[in-house]
């Protein structure tokens, strides 16, 4: 039986909370179905108590959310699972970018804590290329997801839960879906949730802090280069399932300056995306299947 010890809460808010950290308020709870719905209900019932850079964990979320409705389930303890609350002053045309800027972070924070060479799936995954080592899935090739993010808007304060979810130490039989692996199963040289989550918060940190001195304005902030340079959905060819059913099929060349996946179709005709899910189409003899 894997013994998994408990997030030691004392050390963490002495690392994390101001003044030596960057967050405001810092919660640790022994299990919840989902931390973004206790976020989401605290926001709207008295969002005074969950300021900017507020962040909760839980040490067992026993149905998180993804897109689409679908849940994300783990065994306690072997996950990060968390949410941050944002509450910008650039507005809503600028909240398209927080869970890109919230995936470089969580890239940033892997690679330098686990050593993977985790990369962003467009808008809000984030893979590790496992190589070798695995079959070829349909829609991710030889990447697993790691990571999810979840960012839901509550208008009315103004303010986002920014949910992350982070596979830490889960064993091959412990995955919740075929195309998912862990840390540990990745080859990281530390697999330890602590660690983990300080080097995620500080990552975030330093994105949130450039991305508000320039306003919202991540062309400006140098940030949309940067989370080019991570994104791997740029140059593949892909199948984008929009709002409503319909398909797109084509390149991803860039991304906009809003955010948006930028994604050029066999007539030669450029599509904006700012929502929808993104498949990674295998191209085989010059052909997609």
């Amino acid at each position: 039986m894997t013994v998994r010890p408990p997030l030691e809460v004392d050390t963490l808010r002495e690392l994390l909370l101001a003044p030596a950290g960057p967050l405001a308020r810092l919660d640790v709870v022994e299990e919840t179905a989902s931390t973004n719905d206790v976020v989401l209900a605290g926001l709207r019932v008295a969002p005074d108590t969950w300021p900017h850079a507020s962040l909760l964990v839980a040490e067992h979320q026993t149905a998180g959310h993804g897109r689409a409705g679908r849940t994300w389930t783990t065994p306690s303890r072997s996950s990060l699972t968390c949410t941050f609350v944002a509450r910008p002053r650039s507005g809503p045309a600028t909240y398209a970018w927080l869970p890109l800027l919230a995936g470089l972070g969580a890239v940033r924070a892997l690679r330098a804590t686990a050593g993977v060479p985790a990369v962003l799936k467009w808008p809000n995954d984030v893979l590790v290329d496992l190589g070798d080592e695995v079959e070829h899935l349909d829609g991710w090739g030889t990447a697993r997801k790691v990571a999810g993010i979840l960012a839901q808007v509550v208008p009315e304060v103004p303010a986002v839960a920014v949910g992350i979810g982070v596979n830490v130490d889960q064993r091959p039989d412990e995955l919740p879906v075929p195309w998912a692996t862990s840390l540990a199963i990745a080859g990281a040289r530390a697999a330890d949730r602590a660690n983990v989550l300080v080097a995620l918060v500080r990552a975030l940190d330093e994105v949130a802090q450039r991305w508000t001195e320039h306003q919202g304005d991540a062309v400006a902030a140098g940030l949309l280069d940067e989370v080019a340079s991570v994104c791997a959905t740029l140059g593949k060819r892909v199948s984008v399932e929009l709002p409503g059913g319909a398909a797109l099929v084509g390149t991803a060349t860039e991304l906009g300056a809003d955010g948006a996946l930028v994604v050029r179709s066999d007539d030669g005709a450029t599509h904006r995306v700012l929502a929808g899910d993104v498949t990674h189409v295998r191209v085989t003899g010059g052909t997609a299947s």
